[in-house]
């Protein structure tokens, strides 16, 4: 089983999550707390522990399957939370995943360039808003399945990453994770803030074959991804539909 641990596949925030989901059940108030505020008591109560992140997981986790996030302005100062849409799993395409064993700590890779955006670094706000437009044409390539576009998008977030972070603060084996997949023609980017990769191989089976072995030559683990479906019950599906 693949420890989540410092592996930029958001274990810190599984826990809470899962955690938020027994209490819900256990004193059976799951119908009065909204879908869409849930990720930010998890995000929340990581705050409390010191973890220094973002929404995104938590909504992933919160929803399940797909999501399409939407994080304006306008939406956070108004609602206190982003628009969030869940996506059919189909859409996407096959992905794979190389992780390492020996993992980074995503809190530090996020805290310099967080406290940059509070500063009102312009480098970082310009950028950031560059990585909020690949996600609406990410969205779209996927309704499209336009998946070369997809791949494209892909390799442009992991460029903006790395122009926003720097090598140093990514660390040479992250990078080399992307850059094994991208040696072969796949598109990479990180799933979280280092210690994973995820991975679409757009000229299929001798594509994985050949990015399967190199990873297992340069030391890291490659297995595909599984996306589940959401699993929301009748009650989450009622709050989504009475927006």
């Amino acid at each position: 089983m693949l420890s989540t641990s410092q592996t930029g596949l958001s274990g810190s925030s599984a826990i809470v999550s899962a955690a938020l989901s027994c209490l819900l059940d256990f004193y059976k108030v799951r119908h009065l707390i909204k879908l869409e505020v849930r990720p930010n008591l998890v995000l929340n109560a990581e705050k409390e522990l010191g973890i220094v992140a973002g929404l995104q997981a938590r909504v992933a986790q919160v929803y399940g399957g797909v999501v399409y996030m939407d994080f304006g302005k306008n939406h956070m100062d108004e609602l206190g939370h982003g628009i969030y849409t869940p996506m059919d799993v189909d859409l996407l395409p096959p992905l794979y995943l190389i992780y390492a064993e020996n993992p980074s700590d995503s809190g530090k890779v996020h805290s310099t360039v967080r406290q940059r955006w509070l500063d009102g670094d312009e480098f970082i706000r310009s950028t950031m808003e560059e990585v909020a437009k690949i996600a609406v044409e990410g969205r779209k390539a996927l309704l499209e399945k336009d998946y070369n576009n997809l791949a494209t998008l892909m390799n442009h977030n992991f460029d903006l990453r790395r122009r926003m972070f720097g090598d140093d603060a990514l660390g040479a084996m992250n990078i080399e994770m992307v850059e094994i997949a991208r040696r072969l023609g796949a598109a990479s980017k990180f799933t979280g803030s280092g210690g994973a990769v995820v991975v679409f191989c757009p000229d299929g089976p001798s594509q994985v074959k050949q990015l399967e072995d190199a990873c297992h030559g340069a030391g890291f683990t490659f297995q595909p991804i599984k996306v589940m479906p959401s699993f929301l019950n009748e009650i989450d599906l009622q709050t989504l539909g009475s927006k």
